[in-house]
């Protein structure tokens, strides 16, 4: 049996995190939360099931937890190009953006999904150039028709000349994708590494509440680990 919107409701409420929500109440933001984590939420989802019609009520919601169950639990096959367009508008100022476009995103699955990033990494919207990389970081663990060595190594290069002068978090996410693309086999690994070397650091802002810092892209693509993976 389906659930209800109603049912999703309660069973956020169930599983707040006061720990999550005093975090949250840190700072303005425009929508509420129960302070849950994306693990946890990640397993709610699982118990709900896909649900496109539920998906689409959930994202009304104004919860950010109510909001990526929406994201977790629609189906890639019946969200549409408009559908997509629509929601980047409404990521809450990008709050939204890494789990509507990365981890392990429904958005990545969707079969028009290297079209989209490829007009949305060339967009003048700053949030939907951010998403853009994110799809195309997701996208860069499979092999999606039109994305082969030549169009990746011309993205490095962009990403080469151009991300000092990218906004923030398209810049993270710019180093998200180098790191994907650079992964995936010996050719484009040495592309990764030289414009990784060439970029250097990347100023990339967490604010004081967190731990995080910008990724060592060059640290990652010659790791052992790679360099066992790709016989390099």
């Amino acid at each position: 049996m389906p659930m209800t919107k109603s049912q999703v409701m309660t069973l956020l409420k169930e599983n707040q995190n006061a720990r999550g929500i005093a975090h949250w109440k840190k700072k303005p933001r425009p929508l509420k939360s129960y302070g849950i984590g994306l693990t946890q939420l990640r397993k709610l989802a699982k118990q709900i099931g896909k649900d496109h019609k539920l998906a689409g009520q959930l994202w009304k919601s104004d919860y950010y937890d109510a909001r990526v169950i929406s994201l977790l639990i629609d189906d890639p096959k019946q969200v549409t190009r408009e559908q997509a367009e629509r929601q980047v508008e409404e990521l809450s100022a990008g709050m939204l953006a890494h789990v509507f476009a990365s981890c392990d995103a429904t958005l990545a699955k969707t079969p028009f999904a290297f079209d989209l990033a490829c007009d949305w990494m060339n967009s003048q919207d700053e949030v939907r150039r951010r998403c853009g990389y994110s799809l195309l970081y997701e996208l860069s663990k499979k092999n999606p028709r039109g994305m082969d060595d030549d169009f990746l190594l011309e993205r490095i290069e962009h990403i080469r000349k151009s991300i000092h002068d990218e906004e923030m978090w398209v810049r993270e996410s710019m180093l998200t994708t180098l790191m994907g693309v650079g992964k995936r086999n010996k050719k484009l690994n040495k592309a990764a590494v030289r414009a990784a070397k060439a970029i250097g650091p990347v100023d990339i802002d967490y604010g004081d509440d967190n731990n995080c810092e910008p990724l060592d892209v060059l640290k990652h693509l010659t790791s052992d680990y790679i360099k066992q993976k790709l016989g390099t």
